[in-house]
């Protein structure tokens, strides 16, 4: 009996024993990438971090509850502001349980290693994505910064390949609008022996309307002549291989959910007694129908006169109000009398600037609400119901880096805008201002130029509306309290008369300088006449230099033709404000320069769409075409094109990224 005994625990052990190993060794996600920028940091054993221990603690209990990721995806804040810490975790669609709690309980102590001191973290795993702030992420689509990971090797039939990952991506997507994952998987023949498989993705706190515009945005960045690929956005992720990558099991549609019932009922018996006579089901079913259908309608009713009520009576929304609200002209009319008392019946104390549309002032509401009052100039002549209209649809626009408009002012000539109050001036307040230019280092000059073309995109691509800006410069951008740029003025070309839609204009609105010259001499405009402007402030930001009246001994006569010729001769670099030479990452000036160039070409076809800007700035991957001469104004093209240099980037920065599970999908990026 006493071997026995000895016996079974010896069994027992070598059972602990190796459950442990088990625990230990389960193997660590699929690091994918990181981005953390250097913008905005938090000291240690501050209470931010405070907040961010809290949170992540958080994260991990919730992550071993049985119930913590019933649909893989989870978000919660911690602390007050200015130190709340926003955060949520979302799992692949097709992986288990089990895996997902490794997953997070692994990012929850990586992030610490790989982010030590950054407040904005956001790293990708092949399993999972996780991300921290400082400002709200929450139901918010933020396709900024862009990872792409593409396969090496390239398909037989690109034309029929690309056309068959278009269509078949474009289906994924139109089912993830009807998913509560907001997950899907297609497959898609494309040769006897090869099928595509495409996986789609976003964060289930988007809606539809914005989880289908960061994917169809993903699909743009995908290099369709490749046989395999991914695209990582903070809110979204989508990829295609040649092979199976994702488990099919697991994402093979769920049975129907049973209808839910919405009040308890008495049991009903629909069985008939040996003997008697009983009441048919299909009578039962007559009965109840109607009175569930009654209750339905009558709570759907209730809900909607409620609602209406509440927005009636709403005033200003605030910074978590819902833009779909803003769908009246009452909802955003402001009388006169709160306007006056808001600027000190427009004082001239109050008066933060003028510009070609017209009058800035600032102004306090009785609320404390700080706002931007616009005041146009009587010039513009645009009927009173275009000019409603107009604000209303302006008014539905949102975005991080767009000034938001709260509401206007219409009576006679009278035509006041109110917008939001963006606290640290314009972005050339900071740029020409010696005084202030040491405030922003390298790392906010590229932030700044990245936030300015995200905006710039939406307002191309992915706004309700289509908007062409005609007036990019940098007095046109406002930064924040972190320094984040937001684009004023952006719909006030549609405001104050300008028709959007045909193609020449008699009235040219701008500023001399920025101007394309197709818009400039001609009065042809279009989306590539504001990428021109991009262009020319892209070079103001790296320069700190104005265009207009730019000089330079070496003959240049503009910022553009001055930017070329250091670029012509190999030395970008000397373009540097010399105010950021001991913060800068060369890499990242050099791109920035290059894309300056490619914006401000002279024919229109040869520059790059914000699309593709934004994806030149956010992936290291991508090969920039090279530059040709800019557009000249102030002299005819003296000089022929040269071939453009290649500069051999700094490689001591640069990071290869892991190989695929099947040792396939590689790509260069440079952190």
């Amino acid at each position: 009996m006493p071997s026995l005994k000895f016996f079974l625990l010896f069994l027992v052990q070598i059972y602990l024993v190796s459950f442990l190993t088990g625990l230990t060794s389960a193997a660590d996600p699929t690091y994918l990438y990181h981005d953390c920028p250097n913008a905005t940091t938090f000291s240690r054993n501050s209470t931010f971090q405070s907040n961010l221990n809290f949170f992540l603690s958080s994260l991990v209990s919730n992550a071993i509850r049985s119930n913590g990721f019933s649909n893989g995806f989870y978000n919660a804040n911690a602390g007050q502001d200015p130190n709340k810490v926003y955060g949520l975790f979302l799992c692949r669609g097709d992986v288990s349980p089990t895996t997902c709690r490794d997953c997070v309980n692994f990012a929850t102590s990586d992030a610490l290693k790989l982010c030590p001191v950054q407040k904005d973290t956001v790293i990708w795993y092949d399993e999972c994505l996780f991300r921290y702030s400082n400002v709200s992420i929450f139901s918010t689509m933020d396709a900024s910064p862009m990872i792409l990971l593409s396969n090496v090797n390239n398909v037989t039939e690109p034309a029929r390949f690309k056309q068959l990952l278009g269509n078949t991506m474009n289906e994924a997507a139109t089912q993830v609008g009807d998913s509560f994952k907001k997950f899907s998987t297609r497959k898609g023949n494309f040769t006897t022996f090869q099928t595509l498989n495409c996986l789609v993705q976003c964060t289930p706190d988007l809606s539809s309307l914005e989880c289908d515009s960061c994917l169809q945005q993903s699909f743009e960045g995908l290099l369709s002549d490749t046989v395999g690929g991914r695209i990582l956005f903070p809110s979204c992720y989508s990829r295609f291989e040649l092979y199976p990558f994702y488990n099919e099991t697991a994402t093979a549609a769920p049975p129907p959910p049973p209808t839910p019932v919405l009040s308890p009922l008495p049991p009903v018996s629909v069985a008939s007694p040996e003997g008697k006579s009983g009441i048919s089901s299909s009578i039962i079913i007559a009965i109840i129908a109607p009175i569930v259908v009654a209750v339905v309608l009558f709570i759907a009713g209730y809900c909607l006169l409620i609602r209406r009520a509440r927005k009636k009576n709403s005033p200003i929304p605030e910074d978590n109000a819902g833009y779909d609200d803003i769908t009246t002209v009452e909802s955003l009319q402001i009388d006169l009398g709160t306007i006056e008392v808001a600027t000190k019946k427009f004082s001239t104390h109050n008066k933060l600037g003028e510009g070609g549309f017209g009058e800035v002032y600032k102004g306090i509401l009785p609320n404390g609400q700080a706002i931007a009052v616009k005041r146009l100039s009587s010039s513009f002549g645009q009927g009173a119901e275009e000019f409603k209209n107009e604000v209303v649809l302006v008014a539905k626009l949102q975005h991080r880096n767009l000034v938001r408009i709260l509401g206007f002012f219409l009576e006679g000539e009278e035509k006041i805008l109110v917008y939001e109050f963006v606290t640290n001036k314009s972005l050339d307040y900071f740029l020409y201002g010696p005084k202030r230019q040491a405030e922003l280092d390298w790392s906010r000059h590229y932030k700044i130029i990245r936030g300015i073309a995200r905006g710039m995109l939406y307002l191309h691509k992915d706004s309700r509306l289509r908007i062409i800006h005609h007036d990019l410069k940098a007095s046109n951008i406002l930064l924040d309290g972190d320094m984040n740029p937001k684009i004023s003025d952006f719909g006030m070309a549609r405001i104050v008369g300008v028709d959007q839609t045909q193609v020449i204009t008699n009235r040219i609105v701008g500023t001399y300088g920025y101007m394309s010259p197709e818009y400039a001499m001609h009065g042809q405009f279009s989306v590539k006449s504001d990428v021109y402007c991009f262009g020319v402030l892209v070079l103001e930001i790296i320069t700190s230099k104005k265009n207009i009246n730019f000089y330079q001994t070496d003959g240049a006569e503009d910022l553009m033709s001055h930017a070329w010729k250091h670029w012509r001769d190999g030395t970008p670099l000397q373009l540097l404000d010399s105010t950021l030479t001991e913060s800068y990452s060369r890499n990242e000036v050099i791109r920035c320069i290059h894309v300056g160039l490619l914006c401000v070409q002279e024919d229109p076809t040869d520059r790059p769409t914000m699309v593709t800007v934004v994806l030149m700035l956010n992936s290291y991957s991508v090969t920039l075409p090279a530059p040709q001469q800019p557009a000249f104004f102030l002299g005819s093209r003296r000089e022929a094109s040269m071939a453009t240099k290649d500069f051999d980037f700094d490689q001591s920065k640069s990071k290869s990224m892991p190989w695929s599970i099947d040792d396939a999908s590689i790509t260069e990026v440079y952190p």
